[in-house]
């Protein structure tokens, strides 16, 4: 099981699988066990693709992490993004519209955080 950190510019917190680019976030939840995502939304000038992007991807594959955390600055993409995730309703998923609280990073850092279910 891993924690993915999607962004383009942000420091990526210990002990997470950093993800770039959509494709390479996509490319993570195909292949792995996903405990925790922390999406941004914009990832730079020189693509079109988002945060968004893995979203619709996540809605159409129903494939879902246990929890998603959205960490983008935007406040517009944050809505959008957080609504269609908890309209989706998925079975055991927990969804947040901020960043990952310090004490969770500060846990995953150092080996002590325990997966809720």
């Amino acid at each position: 099981m891993i924690h993915v950190y999607l962004d383009d510019l942000r420091p990526c917190p210990s002990n997470f699988t950093l993800a770039k680019n959509v494709q390479e976030c996509l490319l993570l939840l195909e292949s792995c066990d996903v405990d925790i995502l922390s999406l941004d939304h914009d990832l730079g000038w020189s693509t079109k693709e988002t945060g968004m992007d893995v979203v619709i991807w996540l809605l159409q594959t129903r494939k879902f992490p246990k929890t998603i955390y959205i960490h983008t600055s935007s406040p517009t993409a944050c809505k959008a993004m957080y609504q269609m995730l908890y309209t989706a309703g998925a079975e055991g998923m927990r969804v947040y519209p901020y960043r990952m609280p310090d004490e969770l990073q500060l846990q995953i850092a150092q080996g002590t955080y325990v997966s809720e279910g």
